[in-house]
């Protein structure tokens, strides 16, 4: 049966909806965007107050759905009394034709929502769904397919969010959450020993520190160091397998940089732990859903 929008975006997966606090500024910047300063000029020409609707949110192709918190917010900002009936929940695998929601109510209004709606569900669905292609390709290997901060601006925490809707996992939200220590940072520090002693003296009892290297030499210099990962940046696959036996294990060891769906199953092989994409969030296609008028 029909719900409200609270009831209705909670459905459908183990993971909850991130909080309003999050999604609203995030929503609000995507309607203010489209309805500008005279709002749907379209609608309010065509559309007369009193008229009714029943819709239905269709993938039209293949995928994992994701989005379904912020585009639900977005229908009910423009009109509180829209009712929703979920029938694919964020984090379910749909396939082309299959009805992700039915929404019902006010015409005027969800023509108004529609687009927003719409680019909010194609959008993260992409994400989730090249996310699972990835993690399926190296399904079984214990190894953890991760986002990066490489996401659209005003965008990460829905993004992130659909990385995990896909089955993958994440680096960093933003800088704050852990140290990462990159070569710009050894440059201006002088050397890896530097830069490991000031991050270690500043940092507080619960924040990692992770370093990156660029070579198997530099990771000799940060192994003694114990940090608690090291980033293995654009290293070739026989490197990773070396690091891999030189680590032994002493810390978590992420592989990043020109990983694709052709050769992430020969990276997972060599034995890293995490494998860090930033294509999931910068090179996504979007999913195709659309809306039809029952």
């Amino acid at each position: 049966m029909p719900q409200n929008r609270t009831a209705a975006s909670s459905r459908g997966t183990t993971l909850p909806p991130l909080p309003d606090i999050i999604l609203e500024p995030i929503v609000k910047l995507a309607l203010a965007e489209d309805l500008g300063a005279a709002g749907d000029v379209t609608t309010d020409a065509l559309i007369d107050p009193e008229t009714q609707g029943k819709w239905a949110l269709r993938a039209r192709e293949a995928g994992v759905v994701a989005g379904l918190d912020a585009a639900t917010l977005a229908a009910y900002m423009i009109d509180p009394d829209l009712q929703f009936t979920i029938n694919a929940g964020d984090g379910a695998r749909v396939k082309a034709g299959d009805t992700i929601m039915t929404i019902e109510g006010s015409a005027r209004s969800m023509l108004m929502a529609e687009r927003t709606m719409l680019n909010f569900i194609g959008r993260l669905s992409g994400i989730a769904t090249l996310t699972a292609v990835y993690v399926g390709a190296v399904d079984g290997m214990g190894v953890i397919i991760a986002s990066t901060r490489k996401t659209t601006p005003g965008m990460r925490a829905l993004e992130k969010r659909a990385v995990k809707l896909g089955g993958g996992g994440a680096h960093r939200y933003g800088l704050d959450d852990a140290m990462l220590i990159k070569d710009n940072h050894i440059a201006a520090s002088g050397t890896i020993a530097n830069a490991m002693q000031r991050a270690r003296a500043a940092a507080a009892h619960l924040t990692c520190i992770e370093i990156e290297v660029d070579t198997l030499d530099q990771l000799k210099q940060a192994l003694p160091h114990a940090p608690s990962a090291i980033l293995l940046d654009n290293f070739s696959l026989t490197d990773l397998r070396t690091a891999v036996k030189l680590a032994k294990g002493q810390t978590l060891l992420e592989a990043s940089g020109g990983i694709t769906i052709e050769n992430v199953f020969a990276v997972a092989e060599t034995g890293v732990d995490v494998i860090s994409i930033g294509a999931l969030t910068h090179s996504a296609r979007s999913l195709d859903v659309g809306l039809d008028a029952l």
